[in-house]
């Protein structure tokens, strides 16, 4: 038969349960450490970082958005001219302020506006009908009105071109159409109901555009310039990774480095949706800092499609790894630590390039640099070479991470005419 505990709870006159009573000096020590280690983690938290910064920046001018729009509910005066139809002005806010200025708020304000104006004045065309009609008619007409208007909407929007560029505004078109003509069955003043509303989102729209475009901006188009200088960093540190995990013998650093150079370049693997959205609001912004208007920010696509192959070629590297011997390891030791520091070199160069905005001296630099290591790595797979390698079990593996290096020599050279090309376009500095 099992046995059972029974566990006293004091309680006050009131049913509350107390604190049980210590035991000894120890236990007393251990519990307040416990009740301290949320307050003292808190206390030991890293700063904070730009992306950080810019979240609490975008944080508090969206307050201050929504503290100058609710002056149309605070003001006497302003609420007497616009009455119940502030909260529009506070909706606005509220769903079209995006994180970064330029086309990612604006596009949403348009979608809006345009939406708004469609639905409503569709809207007070469905309702004066309706009022035409009169009787009983006036409700079917408005029924039958929603019911065409909302169907087509809505499948309107299932069409990718329009989805992608126009959803939003669709879903504020199929709002404000089935409001304004459902709201006229009761009003007599449709026109004006429509009016007012519409004066209200533009309000919101304007304090939206004003406080994201010239209280500390954040732009788009930094986010994806340092986003791509920091994947050339990461494929760096990832080489360079491992290089030590190939050719160094402590396990447990191995398998740290291990990690930290496969999530890095699985992370890479996944940046294509957020580069097309970062080009897509780039193009529409303003000239600011470093980056004028036609700036070539579709360049960056084709870069970042070279570095996620890059990424794709190391991870690679990784299966090679387990199917080779460790005799061949220490047979070309040397020569594959000297191409994989090469290649690491070439991409820090890369990415220093776009950092500083200043071209990557591709012929000087990058060209013989890629030479050298070509001829490197035809040292390693010479015929004779290449022929005792693969009379061990174990060759494939290493033949297979030789082919690798290969088609990460070729990729670089591509990576590099395409940085080669930004600079030209860009109208990157030369080097001094």
């Amino acid at each position: 038969m099992a046995s059972s505990a029974v566990i006293a709870i004091n309680v006050d006159r009131e049913g509350v349960a107390l604190a049980p009573p210590y035991s000894s000096k120890s236990q007393k020590k251990k519990l307040d450490r416990f009740y301290c280690q949320p307050i003292v983690s808190i206390l030991n938290q890293k700063p904070m970082n730009g992306h950080d910064m810019r979240k609490v920046i975008h944080s508090v001018k969206v307050g201050v958005a929504l503290v100058l729009v609710s002056l149309l509910y605070l003001l006497g005066p302003l609420y007497k001219r616009v009455g119940d139809n502030a909260m529009w002005a506070i909706m606005t806010v509220v769903v079209i302020f995006e994180f970064f200025a330029g086309l990612a708020t604006l596009s949403k304000g348009l979608n809006r506006g345009i939406g708004t104006v469609l639905g409503g004045g569709l809207g007070c065309l469905g309702a004066a009908f309706a009022q035409a009609v009169g009787g009983v008619g006036k409700a079917i007409v408005v029924g039958i009105a929603v019911f065409i208007f909302g169907a087509g909407a809505t499948y309107t929007r299932q069409i990718p071109n329009i989805k992608k560029k126009y959803d939003y505004g669709a879903l504020i078109f199929i709002l404000t159409f089935n409001l304004v003509v459902v709201s006229g069955l009761r009003a007599d003043q449709v026109l004006e109901l429509a009016r007012d509303r519409l004066a209200t989102i533009v309000m919101g729209f304007a304090i939206c555009i004003f406080i994201s475009l010239l209280v500390f901006p954040i732009w788009a188009g930094d986010e994806l310039h340092h986003s791509l200088i920091s994947r050339f960093e990461d494929l760096a540190f990832s080489l360079e990774g491992f290089s030590k995990e190939y050719f160094e013998n402590d396990n447990h650093k191995e398998k740290k480095l291990s990690a930290n150079f496969s999530s890095k370049c699985k992370s890479i693997l996944h940046s294509k949706a957020k580069d097309e959205s970062l080009v897509n609001f780039a193009r529409w912004e303003p000239w600011h800092g470093k980056f004028g208007f036609s700036y070539p920010w579709g360049k960056y696509l084709k870069i970042g499609e070279d570095l996620r192959d890059l990424a794709i070629i190391i991870l690679s590297l990784k299966g090679c790894h387990d199917q080779s011997s460790e005799i061949l390891e220490e047979s070309v030791k040397e020569a594959c630590e000297g191409i994989i520091a090469s290649l690491a070199w070439t991409i820090k160069e890369l990415g220093e390039s776009i950092k500083e905005m200043s071209k990557c001296r591709y012929e000087e630099m990058i060209v013989p640099k890629m030479k050298s290591v070509r001829i490197e790595v035809s040292a390693i797979v010479n015929p004779f070479a290449l022929e005792t390698y693969l009379e061990n079990s174990d060759g494939l593996g290493f033949a297979s991470f030789v082919h690798s290096l290969m088609k990460m020599v070729e990729k670089l050279e591509e990576l590099a005419k395409e940085v080669e090309e930004l600079g030209q376009v860009g109208g990157f500095h030369e080097n001094s």
